[in-house]
């Protein structure tokens, strides 16, 4: 089954570009294709109409577990969007090779890759054991940027 009709199968539509706040200036690209590797960087939640999901407060004060980890499944869904943008087809990824997950944690929290999961689930539900397992790290800051609670940067092989 290709990567599109899993999405299909599966109730999950990609979402558009994200929306970033007024004078906002990204000197990078979202996706960086170096040979066969395609080096994603850091995206966050992104709303089906493109706008960021953040809200006050950090995970564990103000922003539920459950929360931030859907706020990880939608940042899942928005380097997919990047990653199709930037491929024309998602099938051209044969493997994920790793995921480095950042929460945006208040004191003491701790649940880390609880939260990252959200990614890490929805990878593995659209691309299947095989080509979704990954090398994974989910880690706590004090902060992120825009007031996102999560944010996700990765890589993936393709042919």
């Amino acid at each position: 089954m290709s990567i599109e009709a899993r999405l299909k199968a599966l109730g999950l539509v990609l979402p558009p570009g994200p929306q970033l706040p007024p004078g906002t200036v990204l000197p990078f690209r979202p996706v960086r294709l170096v040979g066969r590797r395609a080096v994603i960087s850091g995206h966050g939640p992104v709303l089906p109409d493109g706008r960021l999901w953040a809200r006050p407060g950090r995970v564990g004060d103000g922003i539920s577990v459950e929360e931030a980890t859907e706020a990880a499944r939608l940042t899942g869904l928005s380097i997919l969007a990047s990653l199709a943008r930037e491929l024309g087809d998602l099938d051209r990824i044969t493997c994920w090779v790793r995921a480095f997950g950042m929460v945006a944690g208040a004191p003491g929290f701790q649940d880390m890759p609880r939260v990252i999961n959200g990614f890490s689930d929805l990878v593995l539900a659209v691309f299947g054991p095989e080509r979704g397992q990954h090398a994974r790290s989910a880690i706590g800051v004090a902060s992120l940027p825009f007031g996102i609670p999560v944010e996700i940067e990765a890589e993936v092989e393709i042919d």
